[in-house]
């Protein structure tokens, strides 16, 4: 299988010489996703709403992929704050909870003080 390259249309990718994801033989590797609509260009303040567009954004990229949430094998959370984990925790399992992919949580500093949250996930491509 070639590798192929996926943009969400961020001028951040070009910018910083990175792709949202990439297919490579049996996987999909998508980079870490902030929570920015990328419509409006805007960041919205909850923890809540930074997690949904995340995730949204990651489902829009598995599926041009030809893939799904479904096929979530492992994700990465990256949180400014831990008080934040229950609002992040609200809506990874609303989304996730059935699907459950391997995760690890790390409390960190992110590019921008707006940005709460980051997601990276990996995806199997289905056979």
């Amino acid at each position: 299988m070639t590798r192929r390259l996926i943009s969400s249309g961020s001028p951040f990718e070009h910018q910083a010489g990175y792709s949202r994801a990439v297919v490579d033989g049996d996987y999909v590797h998508v980079a870490g996703t902030t929570g920015y609509d990328y419509a409006t260009m805007t960041m919205p303040e909850a923890i809540k709403d930074q997690a949904r567009n995340a995730l949204a954004t990651i489902a829009s990229v598995l599926e041009e992929a030809g893939t799904s949430l479904d096929q979530l094998v492992r994700v990465h959370y990256y949180l400014t704050n831990r008080e934040h984990a229950d609002g992040l925790f609200a809506i990874t399992g609303e989304v996730l909870g059935d699907i459950r992919p391997a995760a690890t949580l790390l409390i960190c500093d992110l590019l921008n003080e707006e940005m709460l949250v980051e997601i990276e996930a990996t995806a199997k491509l289905p056979k």
